[in-house]
């Protein structure tokens, strides 16, 4: 592992967004922030916030705050001047990634337009070869089955080159999935003269996502994508005009993960708490992941001058958006002895989203969503802890999946205990969860997932104008954030942080000589108090 004390870039731009941030500082954290009470009166909404707001304003001198891209060494940047601000060490850790920076689009031009989005509505293809081109014209539906048959495979779309019998030149084929290679389509496509092929799911049940097209296409020679069911059966609708474009780049970058450590506490029980720094490409990220960076660092500046029992580690994640790396690459280098020193890890993705629910990584598996010895022991103590902070404050609570998909799942596959809130993403909120949290049922927890408009001003960057109006009459936005919501899971947060900095017994039997001044003990503790 190669840690080593951060030197801020020698870029204009990074200095100009962190001198003015730097006036609006908090005052000096307090050494008797040391108790639930004390910690969530001193993490405010308010503070929080601000690291958000100098996020976005990375977001727009760079355009996102990406891994491997100018705005996220920016973000590096601002974090560790916050935590040098109060009295931290930081260190940093390097590490290189394959860098794929994806151009690719698929667009209804008319008679309505519409952009779908990248990764959620469609993929572009990973043919060998795959042809970086773009093609415009209208859309035809090339033999599909719609509604689909009752079974997979009931659509042969594309198979043969019959199917194209009277298929104009330059026109776009819309193929469904079925029956034969993906290869084969795209190449029947080609040769009845198609400008570009948009793949569709077949439609039945668990075939209605992104389709993956891969194969061999030798003289692939125009652009393809594959989009979900739900896509193609809405272009399948009236012969549109779209745009296929296939545009990709790929590099090998450098990425950061950032570190500060609690001066006192035992070294060999380790308590961390740790988020993702990176944002998608073209959006400043600001739910995903701005929030669990805003509010670890928050609670790390107000900690600052605590005294725990264990060792406490803060970590803001780099290219958790590729794939986890930055987290996988701590784990994967740190030495076993290292690894066996550490007593849990805390993982905060996405704790603001507009149309919010408060989600609990299911350490206990009640939910019966994890395979059998998947969840390390402890797991479910750490679980414990968030759900009585939930019920303590009145909140109403749901079991989120524990199935490793963002930076605790490096930990979790060594065997150490992890847990976690999150407040949704795409997924869909529930008539149930509506009547319980408010908000909008069947409209997706975060809108902006992964988009543009995961900002400050999600309307003026493409988000829908109707549904944000719905859900600022529910609830109290700022920008692509739900206020109530990230306020509450400040307070959680720092309360867990700070409750494990003091006691860790309930999770892996350790208890650190001192007091806890008031951080909730566990059974374990009490009877051996």
């Amino acid at each position: 592992m190669s840690l080593r004390p951060w030197r801020r870039a020698a870029v204009t731009a990074a200095l100009v967004l962190i001198t003015p941030v730097a006036l609006a500082d908090p005052a000096l954290a307090d050494p008797t922030n040391n108790s639930p009470a004390k910690l969530t009166k001193a993490v405010t909404l308010n503070g929080v916030l601000g690291h958000l707001r100098a996020f976005q304003a990375i977001s727009d001198t760079h355009g996102d705050r990406a891994a491997g891209r100018p705005g996220f060494r920016a973000s590096v940047d601002y974090v560790v001047d916050k935590l040098r601000r109060a009295g931290y060490q930081p260190t940093v850790q390097e590490f290189e990634f394959a860098y794929l920076e994806d151009n690719s689009a698929l667009e209804r031009l008319s008679p309505t337009p519409k952009h779908y989005r990248q990764n959620l509505d469609f993929v572009r293809n990973a043919f060998t070869p795959t042809f970086l081109g773009e093609a415009t014209g209208t859309l035809y539906p090339v033999d599909v089955v719609l509604p689909p048959g009752a079974v997979p495979n009931t659509s042969t779309s594309g198979c043969e080159a019959a199917d194209f019998a009277g298929f104009p030149a330059g026109g776009i084929a819309l193929i469904q999935r079925g029956s034969c290679n993906f290869s084969l389509k795209a190449l029947n496509a080609q040769a009845a003269g198609a400008a570009g092929v948009v793949f569709f799911n077949e439609g039945q049940p668990g075939r209605t996502d992104i389709i993956f097209t891969i194969g061999d296409t030798p003289g692939l020679a125009i652009p393809v994508v594959a989009a979900t069911f739900a896509v193609g059966a809405e272009l399948a609708v009236g012969n549109p005009i779209v745009k296929v474009k296939v545009d990709f780049f790929e590099d090998t970058r450098t990425a950061w993960n950032v570190f500060a450590e609690s001066e006192k506490g035992n070294p060999n029980n380790v308590v961390m708490a740790g988020a993702h720094l990176d944002s998608v490409q073209n959006g400043p990220g600001i739910n995903d992941n701005g929030t669990g960076s805003a509010t670890v660092l928050e609670v790390a500046i107000q900690m600052s001058k605590v005294k725990p029992n264990s060792k406490v580690r803060f970590a803001w994640w780099g290219a958790e958006e590729d794939g986890l790396l930055g987290s996988d690459h701590y784990v994967a280098t740190l030495p076993q002895a290292e690894r066996d020193k550490i007593a849990l890890y805390l993982n905060f993705d996405m704790v603001g989203s507009p149309n919010y629910f408060f989600g609990i990584y299911d350490g206990d598996n009640s939910g019966g969503t994890a395979p059998p010895d998947f969840i390390p022991p402890g797991s479910a103590q750490i679980e414990d802890v968030f759900e009585k902070f939930y019920a303590g404050r009145g909140q109403p609570m749901d079991d989120t999946p524990f199935d490793g998909r963002s930076d605790y799942g490096p930990f979790i596959a060594v065997g150490i205990p992890a847990g976690g809130l999150f407040t949704g993403a795409e997924g869909v909120k529930t008539a149930d969860q509506a009547t319980r949290y408010g908000g909008v049922a069947g409209a997706a927890y975060d809108p902006c997932y992964h988009q543009p408009c995961d900002s400050f001003t999600p309307v003026a960057d493409g988000a829908d104008a109707a549904l944000y109006a719905q859900l600022d009459a529910a609830y109290d936005l700022r920008g692509n954030l739900n206020a109530h919501a990230l306020d509450v899971n400040a307070d959680a947060i720092a309360t867990a942080v700070i409750t494990f900095a003091f006691d860790t017994s309930a999770v892996n039997g350790v208890r650190a000589p001192g007091k806890s001044h008031g951080a909730p003990k566990s059974a374990s503790a009490k009877a051996a108090a």
